[in-house]
């Protein structure tokens, strides 16, 4: 079992990871576009809908976080989800990180601009499922 990750090996750059979620998120519309039109057809009330569209954007980050850390977005800007011992995240800590993500942003953001202040540099959705984001060195 690896250490704990110091403070200075969490991302510190706020800016790279509004990059990787603005790239996630236009790889997020088109699949959310594509699953909205398989099952339209069949099931298009309001709240049922909502719901599945919602589990598939779930899915999107959870598949990603669980298989490898890294979302495409995340992999273009070199940085990582790891548990705050280094370890891949349980499918608890996913479901966790993204409630509490979408919290943050309902918020106008707070819960992200809280890793400015906070001195582990943790966002509240890090906080909350005991999850960073770390920077991948260049190889």
């Amino acid at each position: 079992m690896e250490t704990s990750l110091q403070s200075e090996q969490i991302c510190t750059n706020l800016f790279r990871h509004f990059a990787a979620i603005f790239y996630d998120s236009l790889l997020l519309f088109s699949v959310l576009f594509f699953a909205a039109a398989i099952i339209y057809p069949l099931i298009h009330e309001g709240l049922i809908f909502q719901l599945y569209l919602l589990t598939i954007w779930f899915l999107y980050f959870a598949w990603a976080w669980k298989r490898g850390g890294q979302t495409l977005g995340m992999k273009a800007w070199r940085i990582k989800l790891q548990s705050t011992q280094g370890e891949k995240i349980s499918w608890q800590q996913t479901l966790i990180r993204f409630l509490v993500a979408i919290l943050s942003i309902l918020v106008f953001g707070l819960g992200f601009f809280w890793a400015i202040i906070s001195g582990k540099k943790q966002t509240w959705h890090d906080r909350a499922s005991n999850t960073c984001i770390v920077l991948i060195a260049k190889k």
